[in-house]
């Protein structure tokens, strides 16, 4: 049993990762399309972007603990 909790918390850990990675491209796409329609709003957008950023790696590292914490269990 503690075998296959190992495994699906690995797979879980790479899903977050993976879900992660995808979100923060697709902020940092959003913020840089935006920024070469109007350049003037470069400061705002790049504030936004990493708060934004942030706020996803927050979660992902949260939901990787969680798969990290369930192998002990």
């Amino acid at each position: 049993m503690f075998a296959s909790a190992a495994v699906f918390s690995a797979l879980g850990a790479g899903l977050v990762t993976l879900g992660a990675a995808i979100g923060i491209s697709r902020v940092a796409a959003a913020a840089l399309e935006s920024s070469a329609r109007q350049p003037e709003l470069q400061a705002k957008l790049q504030t936004m972007m990493i708060i934004a950023a942030a706020l996803i790696e927050g979660v992902a590292l949260f939901c990787a603990v969680i798969c990290i914490i369930a192998v002990g269990k």
